[in-house]
């Protein structure tokens, strides 16, 4: 079995259930945050829509340099739950492809930088085990909790939630 045929299933899988939980944040709570230092909701949903892009560059290059990007693209902020799937979707299916590589191209070493500064080194495999899906799933649970913190139903990622029992 390849890395793809590994991979795909589990990139299938956490998008659907991103999706489920994107589908859930109202259009009149896009501006509600926990804290002053967090995201707003809406903007948290965008950073996880957004998030699944970065495959791009880390299945078609060897190195992403954070300084080279407009901080607008990086936090572009959709203005509904409407917008916000259409991106999701769209995103979707445009990295989907990319992950469909030969093994080789997984072992290929990948960087991290900000100008001068490196964050890290590491297979393209591992960043996109890591960068890309474990980080987007975290930004997830995040975002069920703002939906708990609002008396909005929590879909179960892996199960039912105390929502669908």
């Amino acid at each position: 079995m390849t890395i793809a045929e590994l991979l795909l299933p589990e990139f299938d899988q956490e998008m659907a259930m991103t999706r489920r939980v994107l589908e859930r944040v109202p259009d009149d709570k896009f501006g509600w945050k926990p804290h002053d230092k967090s995201f707003s909701m809406g903007d948290l949903g965008s950073h996880i829509v957004n998030m699944i892009k970065w495959t791009d560059p880390t299945m078609n290059q060897t190195e992403f340099d954070l300084a080279s990007v407009p901080m607008e693209e990086m936090t572009k902020a959709a203005k509904s739950n409407a917008e916000l799937l259409s991106w999701f979707d769209a995103n979707v299916a445009a990295v989907r492809p990319m992950l469909a590589r030969p093994d080789a191209d997984y072992f290929v070493p990948w960087t991290l930088r900000q100008g001068a500064n490196v964050f890290f080194t590491l297979p393209r495999y591992t960043c996109v085990r890591s960068y890309c899906f474990n980080h987007l799933v975290h930004h997830r649970a995040q975002l069920g909790v703002y939906l708990r913190l609002n008396n909005i139903p929590v879909p179960g990622p892996y199960g039912p939630s105390a929502d669908e029992m």
